[in-house]
């Protein structure tokens, strides 16, 4: 269960599970206790099924990185770490660049 999964309009009407792939973005947010599993095995998850976004806000690293392209071995593009303060650019379909001064 992620902190955060942004999916597409039709598909948030129906309230049920909706598989990785069937996501725009998934946001996990670390804490002491699960930092490791977030950093590692669930990047690795979301990439196996297919999750065409995976953004990591590491609390303990202070720092984003954003995961992109999934393929069989995980993420084949990465744009990190990206410290907190630096805007962290999110492609389409949001072509936007996320503030991240607050964090």
């Amino acid at each position: 269960m992620p902190d955060l999964a942004v999916v597409p309009k039709e598909l948030a009407k129906g309230g049920g599970a909706l598989a990785p792939d069937q996501t725009l973005l998934i946001v996990e947010v670390t804490s002491d206790s699960n930092g490791d599993t977030d950093r590692i095995v669930k990047r690795r998850r979301y990439a196996e099924y297919g999750a065409p976004l995976y953004l990591l806000i590491d609390r303990q690293e202070r720092s984003c990185t954003l995961y992109a392209a999934p393929g069989e071995l995980g993420y084949t593009k990465i744009e990190s770490p990206l410290p907190f303060g630096t805007p962290v650019p999110l492609p389409e379909p949001f072509d936007l660049e996320l503030d991240t001064s607050e964090f």
